[in-house]
């Protein structure tokens, strides 16, 4: 009998270790993929399902549904965010908007060019925008797109909720 105790006090030892080791040890592919190219885990969200890194660099991530995440300012991510990767960039990107004041801009690039620094460079089109490296250490939250709001890309959300109801663009 005291053998048997103290094989199922041993068992569930072993579990509850490995309970609180398991989620540490957790990894994403995604996520791993970025670290080893010298970009932060967390430009993309925990929400990516999948993705593919073809040979030419081309780099697919496919979303469980476009979302919105909060860095300094908020992202839009569409469920494609298509770019080519190399060690510290990512550019020719699409299916990633910053928002910049009342706008949303579609985010070109992101560039890690020293480590060091503690700085990652976005190149939103019109400009190059330099954030903390710090604010890109854990994938966000996504949260789902909220149809019909006007913090969500107002302009573009305003003229398809007008079609949407039968308007149409004058032109």
């Amino acid at each position: 009998m005291a053998v048997q105790q103290s094989r199922l006090t041993a068992f569930l030892m072993l579990l509850g270790i490995l309970m609180v080791v398991l989620p540490l040890a957790h990894c994403d592919p995604i996520h791993d993929l970025l670290r080893d190219n010298g970009l932060p885990a967390g430009l993309l969200p925990k929400a990516v399902k999948s993705y593919t890194l073809h040979e030419n660099g081309l780099l697919e991530v496919f979303l469980d549904r476009p979302c919105l995440a909060k860095y300094e300012d908020r992202v839009y991510f569409e469920s494609v965010v298509k770019g080519n990767l190399s060690y510290g960039e990512l550019v020719g990107l699409e299916g990633l908007s910053q928002k910049e004041l009342f706008l949303w801009l579609p985010v070109k690039g992101i560039v890690v060019d020293d480590p060091s620094s503690g700085v990652i460079l976005f190149d939103i089109g019109v400009a190059h925008k330099q954030l903390s490296l710090s604010l890109f250490d854990d994938p966000p939250d996504c949260e789902p797109k909220v149809h019909g709001t006007q913090s969500f890309r107002s302009g573009i959300l305003q003229m398809d909720d007008r079609k949407q109801k039968g308007f149409e663009d004058q032109r």
